[in-house]
């Protein structure tokens, strides 16, 4: 049985929605200081939709791997549904990943919370 899933390989040799979005509505970053990886995520939100998604990631290939399938998963939806997306559900769309790397999904899910958190902040304040 080969370690990772071919998507997991797929989403780490080609990740999507790689990099930076200037004036990003809500930008989150979170760190494992375990495993020393980081990961930003910039959300750009129109409509209480989530119209972009970029991130930035150091890290191993499942870090990556998440990084990547959490912004396909959310490019598109409502915020309302992006606040209920878990590391599970990135793990899954993955076709799974080994237990000792499901911190890597974790990851995705909390840097997405922290982006949504800091848009929510701006919009308190007035951006």
């Amino acid at each position: 049985m080969a370690l990772y899933s071919d998507k997991v390989m797929d989403h780490f040799r080609n990740p999507r929605n790689v990099g930076i979005i200037e004036n990003a509505d809500g930008v989150g970053e979170v760190g494992n200081a375990k495993c020393g990886d980081i990961m930003k995520m910039y959300l750009k939100i129109e409509d209480d939709i989530v119209k972009d998604v970029k991130f930035e990631t150091f890290g191993c290939g499942s870090a990556i791997a998440s990084s990547s399938m959490a912004t396909e998963l959310i490019k598109g939806q409502p915020v309302s549904e992006v606040k209920n997306l878990t590391n599970k559900a990135v793990a899954e769309a993955l076709d799974g990943l080994p237990d000792y790397k499901m911190h890597c999904s974790v990851l995705a899910e909390e840097a997405i919370q922290a982006a949504l958190e800091d848009y929510q902040e701006r919009i308190r304040k007035g951006k």
